[in-house]
């Protein structure tokens, strides 16, 4: 009981900062100041880490080991002008840059923008959160974006090098859908594509894989949520080899997440990592704000939740990747200190992560004392 009150104060603190301090902004800027982005104040806790660039608003980094090197592939925020609401709209991403480091801890190489919305030839606006994987000596980033109909698809753009550029496809990978794509590549060499996000991620818009419309749908609260999808991907990197279909993720007693369990039900952010022949799968709650995770047999799933791995963040949103590396296990995640609170202003980070001897996650704080945080 002690530790869920600490915890619903610590939340609470969160956003009662984020609205005063996004308050005190100028609403009317429409520019991000790139010389400018670094914003003190006094209100603000400690951090356990500090942000990995600071030239630029990066968020949602998905990191991957590439030619012994970790490359980073996060989305890249810019205040656009429009205002907050519950589909995203505000979240106007238009470009991508990629980033690299010999190790976690050593210098950040930015590697420019590879590109930018308007040379994707079917896309309109929205580059959210994308992914990248490797084979045969080329390089995939795999990226969401809205098509003329404001409908979320999932692109691919080839390229040389991890670094890029990268070229995008003239089509998006057919029945695509909703955004956060994860891919995976499993020991036995097959690669898996997981998607979806809901509210505006647009996966309540979906039943059999079918678009239903522009109303939003959900389950009753007593009902399973939603789930995110996955499929194998074919051999040519380029699309899927199979339909899409459910991730299930269950309790403890074999039943799945609820609509109504904000806790540990899926909103976004899917990834998977392998860890002692166990499949994690590792997801955003969303409106409650936690980095979770389930284990499984299978990157099909099902997955059985275990936990926490990261408590909530300054800010709305988390999304996050894990990689190994020189022998240890990392978290990549986003917050929004370098703004000062700003919730679509983010920051890519870094944390150690460690494993329980019976393979569970030690819980993650992102910020450098508790006690800074209470009420």
């Amino acid at each position: 009981m002690e530790q869920n009150l600490k915890k619903f104060q610590k939340t609470a603190l969160l956003f009662l900062s984020v609205l005063v301090l996004t308050g005190c902004r100028d609403e009317s800027k429409s520019e991000e100041t790139e010389e400018n982005l670094n914003v003190s104040n006094d209100t603000l806790p400690e951090f356990a880490s500090e942000p990995l660039v600071t030239d630029n608003y990066t968020a949602d980094p998905s990191a991957h080991v590439f030619e012994g090197k970790i490359y980073v592939y996060p989305s890249h925020d810019w205040d656009s002008g429009i205002p907050e609401d519950d589909t995203g709209a505000h979240f106007n991403m238009r470009d991508y840059h990629v980033y690299s480091m010999d190790s976690v801890g050593g210098e950040v190489t930015d590697h420019g923008m590879v590109f930018d919305v308007d040379d994707v030839p079917w896309a309109s606006r929205q580059l959210w959160a994308p992914d990248a994987a490797e084979k045969d000596g080329k390089y995939y980033l795999y990226f969401p974006a809205k098509d003329e109909n404001d409908i979320f698809r999932i692109g691919v753009a080839v390229g040389d090098s991890p670094a890029g550029p990268f070229t995008p496809q003239d089509e998006p990978i057919a029945n695509s859908y909703s955004i956060d794509p994860a891919v995976y590549k499993d020991t036995d060499g097959e690669y898996y594509m997981y998607v979806g996000g809901i509210w505006g991620g647009q996966l309540q818009r979906y039943r059999d894989n079918v678009y239903q419309g522009e109303d939003d749908i959900y389950p009753a609260d007593d009902e399973p949520a939603l789930n995110p999808k996955v499929a194998r991907m074919s051999d040519d990197m380029m699309g899927f080899a199979e339909e899409l279909r459910d991730v299930e993720i269950l309790d403890q007693e074999g039943n799945p997440i609820t609509t109504g369990d904000n806790e540990r039900r899926f909103f976004e952010a899917a990834w998977v990592h392998k860890y002692n022949d166990k499949y994690y799968f590792s997801y955003s709650t969303g409106d409650t704000h936690n980095i979770a995770y389930a284990i499984g047999d299978s990157p099909y799933g099902p997955f059985t939740y275990q936990g926490v791995i990261l408590e909530p963040v300054l800010g709305w949103t988390n999304h996050h990747s894990i990689v190994e590396h020189n022998g240890k296990w990392y978290l990549f995640y986003h917050d929004s200190s370098l703004s000062g609170g700003k919730t679509y202003l983010r920051s890519m980070k870094v944390a150690e992560m460690e494993y329980n001897e019976d393979g569970t996650i030690k819980t993650i704080s992102s910020f450098a004392d508790e006690d800074d945080i209470d009420l």
